[in-house]
């Protein structure tokens, strides 16, 4: 068991998020929480570890201090990650040996009882959550989202930062489009184009590109597919990725390419882009979630496509796409500065077209915050 020499300090990482992981588990009575790999962990510690059968664990009892559960061939990769910063008790175990057993008697002996309360990570792999319940008998496990997702929801000046980093390069590359979006290229070639810019534009990975042409911008997830694009087709260009930190973009335009959209296009199109405009505009502190989903639907719903606007107005993004806050119907959180997500409603004729308005805003101490500036009436490529 060892502890790892710090490096440099990252503005991203802190002891002091592990530290309000631990407070915020304590009041909620929960015993013990047990993060693998995902954004949870790397949120907490800056270790982005592989997810994999060998179980590696952040252990936050609600007493005592944390410590790292991993397998000690990859010890040195905690040993070169931000996370040994946080001068984390490193607790390697070898191939024999049984790293849940480990786990569990650490908590037990930080306690001085077995926890009874163990809260997981929502993506924690069955396998290891079941290795965990077992080394722990009598233990009920819950998900750590309560606790965890409190802490990630507001973001601090350098996440947001990187979030702006991260839409300003997905912004340069939606202002490529009239290079790629052309009559007669299919969905698959754009998008493979696309892919390329987002790593050209300093993304270390491409987390979706979403070409939706003509009907198949009716589909809000569509997969890239071999249609050809048509003349007059509007084509939904949903795009993010991932930055070197982790952090996410997230931008959606639509094109219209080859001509002008006609006048009944042009009007429900009018009305998306107000009801974007109308939801972004709602975002302050004290509002809620539902309140700025409300802003854009009901506009929508009033001029009659209230039906075509098939989910929700928003989500958070940080180390994941989707995290909380989840701007929707039912979600009463009120929001707080530091808090980011997506605005993006989207009107759909089944079998026709479809069209979907996306920025990522940061609500503000006074209001909000645009991280995406790309025009967002329907642009018209030339084709």
């Amino acid at each position: 068991m060892t502890t790892a020499a710090a490096p440099p300090g990252d503005p991203l990482v802190s002891i002091d998020r592990v530290h309000g992981a631990r407070a915020r588990a304590e009041q909620a009575g929960i015993d013990l929480l047990v993060l693998t790999p995902g954004s949870d962990l790397r949120y907490l510690t800056g270790y982005a570890a592989h997810a994999m059968e060998r179980l590696t664990a952040l252990a936050v009892p609600r007493r005592g201090e944390p410590y790292l559960v991993v397998p000690r061939l990859e010890a040195p990769m905690v040993d070169a990650s931000p996370a040994a910063a946080l001068q984390l008790e490193l607790m390697a175990w070898d191939e024999t040996d049984d790293p849940f057993a480990l786990l569990a008697g650490a908590a037990t002996a930080r306690l001085g009882t077995a926890p009874r309360r163990v809260a997981v990570g929502a993506r924690t792999w069955a396998e290891h959550a079941l290795g965990v319940q077992r080394a722990l008998p009598g233990s009920a496990l819950e998900l750590a989202g309560p606790v965890v997702d409190r802490l990630r929801v507001v973001k601090t000046p350098a996440e947001i930062q990187e979030l702006a980093a991260a839409g300003a390069a997905i912004d340069r590359v939606h202002a490529r489009m009239g290079e790629w979006l052309r009559v007669g290229r299919t969905e698959a070639e754009v998008g493979a184009d696309i892919a390329a810019a987002i790593l050209a534009e300093g993304h270390v990975a491409v987390d979706f590109t979403i070409v939706g042409s003509g009907p198949n911008g009716a589909s809000p997830h569509h997969e890239l597919s071999g249609r050809a694009i048509e003349a007059g087709d509007l084509v939904v260009v949903d795009i993010g990725g991932m930055t070197a930190t982790g952090y996410r973009s997230d931008c959606t335009r639509t094109y219209a390419v080859g001509r002008d959209p006609d006048a009944a296009t042009a009007e429900w199109y009018g009305v998306l882009q107000a009801a974007q405009a109308a939801a972004t505009a709602a975002v302050r502190p004290g509002v809620t979630a539902e309140q700025v989903d409300a802003a854009a639907r009901e506009l929508i719903a009033v001029a009659g496509w209230g039906e075509q606007f098939i989910h929700r107005t928003g989500h958070g993004i940080g180390l994941d796409t989707h995290e909380a806050p989840y701007v929707v119907a039912g979600n009463a959180l009120p929001l707080e500065p530091g808090m980011a997500f997506s605005v993006e409603p989207g009107i759909y004729f089944a079998g026709r077209c479809g069209a979907r308005i996306e920025d990522i805003v940061v609500c503000t101490d006074d209001g909000v915050r645009t991280l995406n500036d790309g025009p967002r009436e329907l642009v018209v490529l030339p084709g």
